[in-house]
């Protein structure tokens, strides 16, 4: 049968020229990012764990057998225009950075050390008072923060004009910044550079860079939990500049399984009483995070999860009384390689317990990096559809994903997953798949 689409194409620019993807934070992250597409340009390896690259999209009904990868359906920027920049308080170039995050063994590293040695960090606008475990010796020595907002400007125009770059996309991979909640700084633009120029103590770094890129016209992704995408004022400035922002706080270990998990437990009906969830961690977000107020940050990232998947309020008599603990400890014998205990209560049919146990001994940067990828390139193609504002549709990649209206974004990640495959068929013309064909 002839398959008729209705939907509206969005008038996509392509992809032409180099896409420079800037980092703010050239850790364990953003290095083993930096290093696997290295790689995977060379034919080394294969960009595993990359949507992006990887992943097919269906496309109509399943007789038609329509299925191309995703970056031969839509005009994403290729790993060969990729151009690779950032800023770092620590480490002098990309290759330090991986030498001293441990993530990558011997060879993997040698096979692009020159590569990641030619990627030299940028002086960092950094403070101590929001990472108080870190101690920044590569920091602009500016005082003023209007003034370190000016200079990332100027950096990240220094940037696109050196590398010959068409378009440029930012992703957070710094650290976690100490609690916060949203001020009076941070109700509108005009509050927001007021602060800026009065130095006010309530605008963070992360802030700071956030402002800057959405000013030279660079999409934003927030790959922490700090306070920064989800503010009145950047949610403003990105809809007047007309540029996409993401966050916040990449879905990397033991919350992609409760995202995973939960969603599992609801399908069937299954109660939980109990979620009891802790981390042990040895790399510098592990420090970091050993300090209170930089964990707190954290917890409200991780603990928003059930919630929002398991909706107690509309199954109280399963999910009205759970307890869910979150715990982070610093250890440094584990280093990248962070392991997540769960200890899950559940209960079933008369009211009878089960417990379900996991132990996930996952390699951190290793889940983060293709996340960095994807959202470099999804936003860079959001930008070119002519896309602002907060991008729902990529809520597949955070743990605490920021919603574009008034209500909670989704957490089921199988449902974000579909929200983020029809968004790229409703942009190229298809229709959403619905799965409900019979056969």
């Amino acid at each position: 049968m002839t398959y008729v689409h209705h939907m509206t194409t969005h008038n996509i620019t392509p992809a032409r020229g180099r896409l420079g993807v800037l980092l703010p934070g050239m850790g364990a992250v953003a290095s083993t990012f930096m290093a696997g597409v290295m790689a995977a340009r060379r034919g080394i390896h294969p960009p595993i764990g990359s949507v992006s690259q990887m992943a097919n999209i269906r496309l109509g009904r399943r007789e038609e057998d329509r299925n191309p990868l995703i970056r031969d359906f839509v005009s994403l920027a290729s790993l060969d225009d990729l151009v690779f920049g950032g800023w770092d308080p620590i480490s002098p170039n990309a290759m330090e950075a991986a030498k001293t995050a441990g993530v990558l063994q011997g060879g993997d590293l040698e096979e692009v050390a020159k590569e990641l040695e030619g990627v030299v960090a940028m002086e960092a606008v950094f403070d101590e008072e929001w990472v108080s475990r870190l101690s920044g010796v590569r920091v602009k020595a500016i005082p003023n923060k209007w003034d370190q907002a000016v200079a990332l400007i100027d950096d990240i125009n220094r940037f696109r004009e050196e590398n010959e770059c068409d378009r440029l996309v930012m992703v957070w991979c710094g650290s976690t910044e100490a609690y916060q909640e949203p001020s009076a700084v941070h109700a509108s633009v005009a509050a927001f550079e007021q602060g800026l120029k009065d130095n006010d103590g309530n605008i963070a770094p992360s802030q700071i860079y956030a402002y800057a890129a959405l000013q030279c016209d660079v999409p934003f992704a927030n790959g922490a939990p700090n306070l920064t995408t989800d503010l009145d004022c950047v949610v403003e400035l990105s809809k007047q500049r007309k540029v996409p922002i993401a966050g916040k706080d990449f879905k990397t270990g033991q919350t992609l399984m409760k995202t995973i998990l939960a969603p599992g437990l609801k399908a069937r009906m299954l109660g939980l009483r109990g979620w009891y969830s802790t981390n042990i961690l040895g790399n510098r977000d592990g420090e970091v995070l050993d300090a209170p107020e930089n964990f707190k940050t954290k917890e409200m990232s991780k603990l928003g999860v059930l919630g929002g998947i398991l909706q107690p309020e509309v199954y109280p008599d399963l999910y009205g009384n759970i307890d869910h603990v979150v715990r982070i400890n610093y250890y440094p014998p584990r280093g990248d390689n962070k392991e997540g205990w769960d200890a899950i209560d559940i209960f079933g049919w008369l009211g009878y317990e089960m417990q379900i146990k996991v132990d996930f001994l996952c390699r951190d940067s290793i889940l983060a990096a293709p996340i960095v990828l994807d959202l470099a390139l999804f936003m860079d193609l959001a930008h070119r559809a002519g896309e602002s504002g907060v991008q729902e549709w990529l809520s597949f990649y955070f743990k605490a994903p920021q919603a574009a209206g008034a209500r909670d974004a989704e957490q089921d990640v199988f449902i974000q997953q579909t929200k983020l495959k029809n968004t790229l068929r409703e942009w190229m013309g298809e229709e959403p798949v619905t799965h409900s064909e019979v056969g």
